[in-house]
């Protein structure tokens, strides 16, 4: 029986988890303290783990929303932290608990989440995409997680789209700029507003571009979408589903493969519980 301390860490919440046989036991969330400097963050990680932490946990792993040195656990220049430009997460935690630390990319310990845990178990070529504030991907290749340097693979929302990148279109980033929130746009799409639900198509077709990206990339068996604006996938699952095969060259791949939406539960603390 193994037993962990996850760390997933958000610009907005910090959520830590006990993990035992690859169940979550108990789990606490704060709200960030990003505004705050280097060591503030730090101390208010340590602070909610020593709450969870006894002499059964072996190891600690982190998904941090940044790149990442996974062999040395540095994490680099945190949008949403402006204090975290190169924080040696691996050092600093080993040295207060003495126990094995892992540091990766937040996408990939969603995706290696969902591989063993989740909607993704049994595939073994896939990809796990997130939207949420930006818009990332995590990629798993023979049951392995593909990180690239410092986990920069996956950075789909950097590629370049229209008039700037994918991140403006397929995020919460597409509803800033039409003035209104995804939790808006989905209470009123809820409610039958017709204007909400042209947006959420229109949300949609975007993102079935960048799904044609990740095809043509990656090629993968299944992709799961997660992130808190997959909640309104009712609204936009047909237009991304039509705008993807939309004139793609291979329509065969595209009938094979498996497209679905997380419904495992908290799959960030379990990847970052197993991460190899």
């Amino acid at each position: 029986m193994q037993t962990s301390i996850s760390i997933d860490l958000g610009g907005t919440n910090i959520r830590v988890a006990k993990v035992c046989n690859n169940t979550i036991v108990s789990i606490k969330k704060e709200t960030c303290k990003a505004q705050g400097t280097e060591q503030e963050v730090l101390q208010q990680i340590q602070t909610m783990i020593d709450e969870l932490i006894d002499c059964d946990v072996t190891t600690i792993g982190f998904g941090i929303p940044s790149i990442v040195d996974t062999e040395k656990g540095i994490a680099y220049n945190l949008v949403n932290i402006p204090s975290w430009k190169e924080v040696h997460i691996r050092t600093y935690f080993e040295n207060q608990y003495h126990v094995p630390v892992k540091v990766d990319n937040d996408v990939n310990c969603f995706v290696l989440g969902e591989q063993r845990f989740g909607s993704l178990k049994g595939f073994k070529d896939v990809v796990g995409i997130t939207l949420g504030t930006g818009v990332g991907a995590g990629i798993i290749i023979n049951k392995q997680l593909y990180r690239g340097l410092k986990t920069g693979a996956g950075e789909i929302g950097c590629l370049p789209y229209l008039d700037d990148c994918y991140e403006t279109y397929c995020s919460s980033g597409f509803f800033s700029k039409h003035n209104t929130t995804g939790e808006q746009l989905f209470k009123e799409a809820k409610n039958s507003n017709i204007a909400a639900k042209r947006l959420w198509e229109e949300f949609g077709y975007h993102l079935g571009k960048l799904l044609q990206v990740v095809f043509y990339t990656y090629a993968p068996q299944a992709i799961v979408i997660g992130g808190g604006l997959s909640q309104a996938s009712e609204f936009f699952n047909y237009s991304m589903i039509e705008s993807l095969h939309e004139g793609f060259l291979y329509p065969s791949e595209l009938n094979e493969a498996t497209i679905c939406y997380s419904k495992l539960s908290n799959s960030n603390l379990l990847g970052a519980s197993c991460l190899p």
